[in-house]
């Protein structure tokens, strides 16, 4: 088997859970074979480059092998090698997580009350 349809193979190399959800990411156009849009019926071969918009950064992978079996993880992460510059991105963007947290987890007891909206009213001169 040297070529495999692209929701096949994403499904094989669990990046989707099932077959449908590829195609339906696939025809958001979250998913990228060597730069141009895709359909799922497209066939990837070993070599191929794939960019899939799961996450913030895109994750850019390139194809190692083809299987039409969904198997272990193990074996699924053989089908592809993730390129240095998606690592490098991958990497980058998790330290400007862990640099600039979420503005709303520093709120320990949940909005403010009216109580206390009058008192920051009452603070602001207002």
């Amino acid at each position: 088997m040297e070529k495999i349809r692209l929701d096949k193979w994403l499904w094989a190399a669990r990046f989707y859970k099932t077959r449908s959800l590829a195609v339906q990411e696939i025809g958001k156009g979250r998913v990228l074979v060597n730069d141009q849009p895709a359909k799922p019926a497209r066939e990837v071969a070993p070599g191929d480059l794939v960019a899939i918009r799961k996450e913030d950064p895109a994750l850019r992978v390139r194809v190692v092998a083809v299987s039409g079996v969904r198997g272990p993880a193990p074996m699924a992460r053989q089908l592809y090698e993730e390129t240095p510059d998606s690592v490098a991105a991958r990497e980058r963007a998790a330290e400007m997580r862990r640099l600039a947290p979420e503005p709303a987890l520093g709120i320990e007891a949940g909005r403010p009350t009216k109580r206390d909206r009058r008192l920051i009213d009452l603070m602001r001169g207002k």
